[in-house]
């Protein structure tokens, strides 16, 4: 098939075993390197029971500070069918987890909408994205995804061709969350998790406490019903460490910059990640488990 998924339109050449010219390096067959109960999430998704989540191998983005980049960009994964994907679903829903959670799934949508339709849980499925997704893929999301976990990581333009390579990321993820939070509207809560909604996540880099703001805003005053969740867990890893901006992990002083805004702003659907988050023992072990 020639993909154009993304918004990268790469226009790559994928087979179920190849991947020629294209940006995530993934056949169409699909990779993931974990299935397994998640309790690092926002409260509304984790609850007690853990979500249940999918590590899908690849990506469309390839952020030079990904702290996946053993499953992102170094293709580590184990190939399996939809219908195996459809098995791992079912299993996750018997052991209580609490959703489906599909982490960084852009590349593999439509392998992700055959497996749904082998078998649909009962429990909520989200959509766990860097937000670098086309409208044409969230629109086909519509009646299989009921929340959609969004990142929004850039407004400058030049810091997301810098760190993300690329600089229309602004204007994607602000279209994609839109049409998402047209099709879920405001957040169901129930019984402490979230069974429909939107959630954006920001992850603070060092230097970027305007930008952090800026987006915080920019969620408050257009998206009332959805959540916004700060993360703090930066920590310079891969390519990162040999940047002389984001070398480093944030400071107390950024972080209680961004914070106090956010607190005093008195927008109440908010999550804040403390600080001693950042620590690489709170990244997964990509070690095959549920596959």
């Amino acid at each position: 098939m020639k993909c154009n998924l993304c918004p990268r339109k790469c226009n790559a050449e994928r087979t179920e075993s190849s991947n020629t010219y294209g940006y995530c390096k993934q056949p169409t067959a699909l990779r993931i390197a974990r299935a397994a109960l998640h309790f690092w999430e926002e409260p509304i998704i984790s609850g007690k029971n853990g979500s249940g989540t999918v590590f899908f191998s690849g990506c469309n983005l390839g952020c030079v500070y990904c702290q996946n980049a053993e499953i992102s960009q170094k293709n580590k994964g184990k190939t399996i069918t939809h219908k195996r994907l459809a098995e791992i679903f079912f299993e996750l829903e018997q052991k209580g987890a609490h959703n489906i959670n599909l982490v960084t799934p852009t590349h593999y949508t439509d392998a992700i909408t055959r497996a749904l339709d082998i078998y649909k849980p009962s429990i909520p499925i989200v959509y766990n994205s860097s937000g670098y997704d086309s409208e044409e893929q969230i629109n086909k999301l519509k009646k299989y995804i009921d929340i959609y976990l969004f990142d929004f990581k850039y407004l400058d333009t030049e810091r997301a061709k810098r760190y993300s390579f690329t600089p229309d990321y602004p204007f994607v993820v602000k279209r994609a969350i839109d049409l998402a939070y047209k099709q879920t509207g405001e957040a169901v809560i129930e019984n402490g998790l979230m069974k429909r909604g939107v959630i954006i996540r920001h992850l603070l880099l060092p230097r970027a406490t305007g930008e952090a703001i800026k987006i915080f805003d920019y969620v408050k005053e257009n998206y009332k019903g959805a959540y916004f969740s700060l993360m703090s867990q930066y920590v310079p890893m891969n390519k990162a460490l040999n940047d002389d901006v984001i070398n480093r992990k944030i400071t107390k002083r950024e972080y209680e910059k961004v914070t106090d805004y956010i607190i005093n702003a008195g927008f109440n659907n908010c999550f804040i990640q403390e600080t001693n988050s950042a620590d690489k023992s709170y990244i997964p072990p990509f070690d095959f488990e549920g596959i």
